[in-house]
């Protein structure tokens, strides 16, 4: 039998803090939690207790995702919010470019167990005009070129693929129709940020995003300093205060008590 593929140095899952108030945190497509490990880090000394799960076929080798689809990325997730449910009294579910996809999908489907919301350059669609050749590209080739490490601050580098798995890709495509048909369902709170220069996913996503979802307290962010990964580039620091000063107004248990 085959063993399975080593997971790729930092490219982890991680558990952290001890809180009240649960974060679950999604990566992109392709990418791995180091992409947000430095904003659970944050989220953990604020109080809060995070969870940030590694997705099926990610963090290893770009083969493994052409074995893996939409289902077994949100199977990952929705466990993932089990456990944190099990153990805070309220959970905000977070996610990066394709995770904030999952996590809009996780807020449709167990509207009752996710809190809030909180996105930076989620992606719903693309305007790529050859993105209509991928059906065709994923049947002649299992590869093609990546779409990772889209930062702008010097020195900064996202653990993530390079090359991008294309029977994966038709899967992102799945899962962006499914989370699009059914925007008006999600009812949660939503924080969302949006880099003003994103190479990887266009302002449409996030416009769609707001104008059909059925949340009544909505929130964007733009973000004048950083490219796609936002949470490794250069407003990431304003990212993770942002992120922790909304969620305790949304949140009344994720405030701190008075000494």
């Amino acid at each position: 039998m085959p063993q399975p593929t080593p997971v790729l140095p930092g490219a982890e899952p991680f558990a952290l803090g001890d809180g009240p108030v649960g974060v679950l945190l999604c990566h992109g497509f392709t990418s791995t939690p180091q992409s947000l490990r430095t904003w659970g880090e944050h989220l953990a000394a604020a109080g809060f207790t995070v969870r940030c799960p590694l997705l099926p076929g990610h963090g290893t080798r770009w083969q493994d995702a052409n074995a893996s689809t939409e289902d077994d990325w949100y199977g990952a997730l929705s466990a993932a919010l089990d456990e944190l449910r099990g153990r805070c009294t309220a959970v905000v579910v977070a996610g990066l470019s394709m995770g904030g996809t999952l996590a809009l999908r996780l807020a449709q489907r167990r509207p009752g167990d996710v809190d809030a919301l909180v996105l930076v350059n989620p992606s719903l669609l693309t305007e790529r005009k050859d993105a209509a050749l991928l059906p065709l590209l994923a049947r002649l080739t299992p590869a093609w070129a990546p779409v990772a490490n889209d930062v702008k601050k010097p020195g900064s580098v996202e653990l993530a693929y390079r090359r991008l798995p294309t029977r994966a890709a038709l899967a992102l495509r799945r899962l962006w129709a499914g989370v699009r048909a059914d925007l008006g369902a999600v009812r949660a709170p939503l924080l969302v940020f949006r880099s003003v220069t994103d190479h990887v996913v266009e302002p449409a996503s996030t416009r769609l995003l707001l104008a059909e979802v059925g949340s009544a307290d909505t929130t964007e962010v733009l973000l004048h300093d950083s490219f796609h990964v936002a949470t490794l580039d250069n407003d990431a620091p304003m990212i993770f205060a942002r992120s922790v000063e909304w969620i305790r107004q949304r949140v009344p248990a994720s405030s701190p008590s008075p000494a």
